[in-house]
């Protein structure tokens, strides 16, 4: 199995972006020391050469999720600022979060749609509701039905209603990648200084 870990400094200071370049060689080397592997599927830099503003990590392995558990919440790493000298501060923070990053896309298949005929009403409506035209598609994976009506010819109808499934089914998976992405960048706001779940620091001798 796989999952996938969120690493953000938010808006934080340079150093926050510094702290998550420490921070992810600790993580990549402790998931190898469990059998899990890493990838770096998506990296924004920071500002400093060889930071990172956010690093998207997929991590496999049979305990993939519950390393990631391990590593999710705020982590801090713990040294003083190689960018300003007279900063006392030694605690920089950086944000972990399991996030999901592809909706699953069903293949859009003629055969799970339910066609029966049905009478409407409604101007010229008559001799449709005689020899039920109109159309009731219904896509049972997702439970999205549409009715059809506007032709005099039920295998028109059915065309209609079938292609206007395509586009819904179509239009609904868009939106939950939208909103997945959404609830990606939601991770950068979330931020939580202090109370970390981790501390790490330079070891001696590097």
């Amino acid at each position: 199995m796989s999952v996938h870990l969120l690493l953000s400094a938010g808006r934080g200071p340079q150093e926050c972006a510094w702290a998550l370049a420490m921070l992810l060689p600790r993580l990549e080397v402790d998931a190898r020391g469990r059998g899990l592997t890493t990838r770096r599927v998506e990296t924004v830099p920071g500002d400093r050469p060889g930071t990172f503003r956010s690093v998207l990590v997929r991590i496999s392995g049979a305990d993939a999720a519950a390393f990631a558990a391990g590593w999710t919440g705020t982590l801090c790493w713990q040294a003083r600022s190689p960018y300003r000298a007279g900063n006392g501060r030694r605690n920089w923070y950086v944000t972990a979060r399991p996030c999901q990053v592809d909706a699953p896309v069903p293949t859009f298949d003629e055969r799970d749609i339910e066609v029966v005929g049905v009478r409407t009403g409604g101007p010229g409506g008559q001799h449709r509701n005689k020899a039920s035209t109109a159309v009731r598609a219904t896509h049972r994976p997702s439970g999205t039905v549409v009715v059809v009506d506007t032709e005099r010819q039920f295998s028109l109808n059915r065309r209609i209603a079938v292609d206007l499934l395509r586009r819904r089914i179509a239009q609904a998976d868009e939106a939950t990648r939208r909103a997945l992405t959404a609830d990606r960048w939601r991770v950068h706001d979330e931020l939580v200084r202090g109370d970390p779940v981790r501390v790490e620091r330079p070891r001696a001798g590097g």
